[in-house]
């Protein structure tokens, strides 16, 4: 089930898409939980705007998703669910935007930021401005989502940012009209025409200029830096030892083994212990990492008692997971918990 990255580092697919994914699922009457089980994520990680999921996870699950809801158009949904604030500072960024060029200028610099397999060039054409994306991945029901994701995302995008649907503009799709895209046509805000050169967003120039009706010059500057140190960050943290990362923090059950782990990356153990060390870290001080991650949200945002914790965590028992919190912070969980944690109120 693999689905290669071509000439790209695998930067990973933020796992608020997933999890959103996983909430059609079970709509549509499929058991999403067990799903993401067997892949190998963890469900109560995905609901988040920081993490992100290992190309291979995202494809086996997507293409699992595809088999068992027998629904080949799941990006075309997940596109309608597609609200901007969904879409992290990128999303700020483009809704406190001044005109649709403006929003367009964001997307197509930092696209990789929320789906790092695609990339956008534009191109005008007489009177017209196409918007280009070009997959990295290899044909299949990953390329296939990503693609209609994004591209179906800028239509249901342009009623949210200017209250009405650009006049003129359509979505261009390589290769034949899928069999099932009947049953969604109706409910695309714009014309859609098949057997294209290219898959593209195109509208005309003069709609380019089009206000954005959220505008805010201060908060559009701002989002925008933002979106530059996340892109820098997002490149800088491309190597071996973030992949494997990142299939750590959203892997059920945890911590995992370095087999699945591997596994999952498509190298041996030793390949993976190798690159590691030419990176100079080990496997399991990458899991530490991540367990002292996870253990401070636990003790600062959840009552669970300690050996609730540890279990969560891979522990035998609260005394081991004390001893190692202790090892890494040089203070017990309680001390943390007590220190982060607000004073109850004895006024109700």
């Amino acid at each position: 089930m693999s689905a290669v990255v071509t000439g790209k580092q695998d930067l990973g697919l933020p796992a608020i898409y997933l999890h959103l994914l996983a909430e059609l699922l079970e709509r549509i009457g499929v058991n999403e939980q067990a799903l993401l089980v067997r892949v190998g994520l963890d469900p109560a990680r995905l609901n988040s705007m920081d993490l992100r999921v290992s190309q291979a996870q995202a494809n086996e699950f997507v293409t699992r998703a595809v088999i068992e809801s027998g629904e080949p158009g799941l990006g075309i949904l997940l596109a309608r669910e597609l609200e901007l604030p969904l879409h992290g500072e990128l999303g700020t960024a483009v809704m406190s935007s001044r005109s649709i060029m403006d929003v367009m200028n964001l997307v197509t610099r930092f696209l990789s930021l929320r789906a790092p397999y695609l990339s956008v060039r534009s191109q005008q054409r007489k009177d017209q401005a196409l918007f280009i994306l070009t997959s990295g991945l290899e044909a299949g029901s990953l390329n296939q989502f990503v693609l209609d994701a994004v591209l179906f995302g800028f239509a249901f995008m342009g009623p949210q940012l200017t209250g009405t649907t650009a006049s003129g503009a359509r979505i261009l799709r390589r290769g034949p009209e899928p069999a099932h895209f009947h049953r969604f046509r109706q409910s695309i805000p714009l014309p859609v025409e098949f057997n294209a050169a290219e898959d593209a967003f195109q509208i005309p120039v003069s709609e380019l200029g089009s206000s954005i009706q959220f505008s805010n010059e201060q908060l559009a500057a701002s989002s925008e830096a933002q979106c530059e140190a996340a892109l820098s960050e997002l490149t800088r943290d491309s190597g071996f030892a973030c992949r494997v990362r990142r299939v750590i923090e959203t892997s059920h059950p945890f911590p995992p083994k370095l087999s699945r782990v591997a596994g999952t990356l498509f190298v041996s153990e030793r390949t993976l212990k190798r690159r590691l060390q030419g990176e100079g870290i080990s496997f399991q001080t990458l899991v530490d990492e991540v367990r002292l991650q996870r253990a401070r949200e636990l003790l600062g945002k959840t009552s669970m008692n300690l050996g609730q914790i540890a279990d969560a965590l891979g522990y035998a028992d609260a005394a081991n997971f004390t001893r190692a919190f202790k090892r890494w912070t040089d203070q017990s969980p309680s001390q943390y918990r007590q220190q982060v944690m607000p004073p109850l109120s004895l006024c109700q």
